[in-house]
């Protein structure tokens, strides 16, 4: 969604607290009946959810905490998500790993089985069509999540791209995970929840790491991993026990780990410095000038083999034009497409996100600049809503991230 998940939860949020509350819901619902529901749309309802449309999905905003609140709850205690809307997917056949590694950046072959990294889908120009987060299960078994609004292109890219390599005599099959749901279990207290569920032991899993075992009963992927940059796990979940799962975690933790909307996700990973694909990446922006060169694995540099390859590889020896960068603004809150000026007023990019941070009670945003004008602490301005206000550029994450990592 463009503009802003946060904007829209706030726009939301200031609507329903006055009196004509019949024609909001007019206003924002007015596609529900042709929208899709996840198996806890009832659950998310009977918890106070304020539903919205999201990637063709009826999800929740928020709940009755305002988007503020969630936030700084997920940082202190834990939020639990439903991202069912996002699709789960396997490759499997003794030739999954080559076939994957033509159309992502990643270094598939190099991770070791029951781990996985992020990494970008690309097109023939070089450009991102959508980031993932791949696991190796085993050397002939790739899991992968993408993106809900993604959902429909990328599954065309894969199998176009598949009838083809299985042409030459390749070995890989697919399954989507349309009977399954996709949990988020983020917070400092999401390890020590999960684990009243589940015999394996949680403390031995590290950030990035993947494995198939029982949760409350149900037989789940589990990864290590989120967007939020707290510790947390994505746990995908057959349908039937997704309710169930849902309460036991709610109840494990006390009252503490909260239901928590599409509002606060939006605000948890501009905080953490993480792109929203759509807004910080599009078809035309490569994984070079978003500042992801990290995840194009050492081998997949020297070698190249994947779609856009020339063009990524020139970035990554010459520099690309654009660069990514963190924002922080005076003045309201910056909003996608914002213009960004150097101190003489000219224009040298735009912003791609915005919003004021609950943790940092301030604004922080993140855009594209020319590059060397990317360095933390050179002074902009942004434009917003034909006013100009002082800004700068900055590291990101804006706010230390808290993956669980060996020590």
């Amino acid at each position: 969604m463009r503009g802003g998940l946060w904007q829209l939860g706030q726009t939301i949020t200031r609507r329903l607290g006055q009196s004509d509350k019949k024609t909001i819901a007019r206003r924002c619902y007015a596609s529900e009946a042709d929208l899709k529901k996840t198996v806890l749309y009832d659950f998310h309802v009977a918890n106070g959810g304020k539903m919205v449309p999201f990637a063709g999905w009826s999800m929740p905003i928020q709940y009755k905490d305002s988007i503020m609140e969630s936030t700084i709850n997920c940082r202190e205690n834990g939020s639990l998500f439903d991202v069912s809307h996002m699709c789960g997917l396997s490759l499997k056949g003794k030739d999954c790993v080559p076939f994957l590694e033509k159309l992502v950046v990643a270094d598939v072959a190099g991770l070791a089985p029951g781990t996985g990294s992020l990494t970008v889908f690309t097109n023939e120009k070089g450009g991102a069509i959508d980031d993932s987060v791949i696991t190796k299960v085993t050397d002939d078994h790739i899991y992968l999540v993408v993106n809900a609004g993604c959902r429909d292109k990328d599954l065309a890219h894969i199998e176009e791209h598949m009838k083809a390599f299985k042409a030459k005599g390749g070995d890989v099959s697919w399954h989507i995970y349309d009977e399954r749901s996709l949990l988020a279990l983020q917070g400092p207290l999401s390890g020590s929840t999960l684990q009243h569920l589940t015999k394996e032991d949680l403390s031995k899993m590290y950030f990035g790491e993947f494995r198939i075992i029982d949760i409350n009963g149900a037989k789940c992927f589990l990864t290590r991993t989120g967007y939020t940059g707290e510790d947390g796990f994505e746990i995908s979940v057959p349908s039937e026990n997704a309710v169930d799962l849902a309460k036991a975690i709610l109840e494990k933790s006390e009252g503490k780990v909260r239901l928590t909307g599409l509002g606060a996700r939006d605000s948890l990973r501009l905080e953490a410095g993480l792109c929203l694909y759509g807004n910080d990446m599009e078809q035309h922006t490569t994984p070079v000038e978003a500042g992801l060169t990290w995840a194009i694995g050492k081998r997949r540099r020297a070698e190249g083999g994947f779609l856009g390859a020339e063009v990524i590889l020139k970035q990554i020896a010459d520099g690309p034009a654009i660069r990514r960068v963190g924002l922080f603004s005076t003045g309201p809150p910056a909003r996608s497409h914002s213009e960004i000026q150097n101190e003489n007023g000219e224009n040298i990019g735009e912003v791609t996100s915005g919003g004021f941070s609950p943790c940092l009670k301030k604004n922080i945003g993140m855009g594209y600049v020319k590059s060397g004008l990317h360095k933390p602490g050179t002074k902009v301005k942004i434009v917003i809503r034909g006013k100009t206000y002082e800004g700068s550029v900055t590291k990101m994450p804006f706010v230390p991230t808290k993956y669980y990592k060996p020590t």
